[in-house]
């Protein structure tokens, strides 16, 4: 009877350890799906979780000590394990997006995306920030001068890359070959939030491709034409000094003719003076050969002969 005793009362110690709570976050900053209950307003993360912030940072209050803020749109899966000794390990799992992570990090603690693994080599202060983008990039800071080294490896084990203390880096596509290693970008939550419906991963791709105005895409005169850019005003004259505008119409027809409506205002201090339009050249009609008269030759000729024997 008191094996059975000490047999349950263990298997109850292991219970009790295995649904020791990770954390907490307000419900109204985020979504939260698995094993949880909710006490004033606020959301306990048991054992195995998904923290999905809604349009702003959701921040998480973790029992171990420390917190992870889930920057705006972004999901992150967190997983705590068993320790016989000291806090539970944490699995910190991020699909796309960023997250800002501050805790004092154990070598059993796992950070991980879609195509990296990063590892802690030794126990240390962790100040992490961590974005994923749709495609891939993959940003990582592992700041602080007493931060752990970071030990980063591919799903595949084939590659590794260790980020030390102070290190800003790129990972392009979340290859470990890739790898830009002057990172000036931030890594973490943006300080604005992102637009209704568009994800942080998302927003942070087309940050690096700034949008230019309407009108710098439809120069002069396209962008005035379509309605893209203010159609320049006149030349105003200053106060006494006569400037002429010329209003006219040119009218032209399938004869040739050619009219035009000349129209001028004029203002007390901003002289207006008619400047007539210049005239259509006039119109040519071409000239058309007279038909010689029948009697025309015969009278060439007699005036001919005429002038040859009228002397004699």
């Amino acid at each position: 009877m008191k094996r059975q005793l000490v047999f349950l009362f263990a298997v109850l110690c292991g219970v009790a350890q295995a649904q020791q709570p990770i954390g907490n976050v307000a419900v109204q900053d985020a979504m939260v799906a698995g094993d949880l209950t909710v006490n004033n307003g606020r959301a306990v993360l048991v054992a195995n979780t998904t923290v999905t912030a809604k349009d702003r940072t959701a921040d998480v209050t973790l029992n171990r000590g420390g917190s992870i803020h889930v920057c705006a749109t972004s999901g992150l899966h967190i997983t705590s394990g068993k320790s016989a000794t000291g806090p539970a390990p944490l699995m910190l799992s991020l699909d796309r997006g960023a997250i800002e992570v501050q805790m004092a990090a154990t070598t059993s603690d796992v950070i991980m995306t879609p195509d990296l693994r990063f590892g802690i080599a030794s126990n240390g202060p962790l100040d992490l920030r961590l974005r994923v983008t749709s495609n891939g990039d993959t940003c990582v800071e592992n700041r602080g001068a007493n931060a752990p080294i970071l030990t980063g490896a591919d799903q595949f084990g084939e590659s590794s890359y260790d980020l030390r203390p102070g290190q800003h880096v790129l990972f392009e596509h979340g290859s470990l070959k890739e790898v830009v290693d002057n990172e000036s970008s931030p890594c973490g939550c943006p300080p604005a939030p992102t637009a209704p419906g568009i994800s942080l991963a998302d927003a942070a791709l087309a940050a690096g491709s700034p949008k230019q105005s309407a009108e710098a895409e439809h120069p002069f005169p396209a962008a005035i034409s379509n309605g893209l850019a203010p159609v320049p005003s006149a030349p105003q004259a200053p106060p006494g000094v006569v400037h002429a505008q010329v209003a006219t119409t040119l009218t032209y027809d399938a004869n040739g003719e050619a009219t035009d409506n000349t129209s001028s205002a004029s203002t007390p201090g901003n002289s207006t003076a008619a400047v007539p339009a210049p005239a259509p050249p006039p119109v040519v009609q071409p000239r058309t050969a007279e038909p010689r008269h029948p009697s025309d030759v015969g009278h060439w000729i007699g005036h001919f002969f005429k002038r040859l024997f009228g002397r004699g």
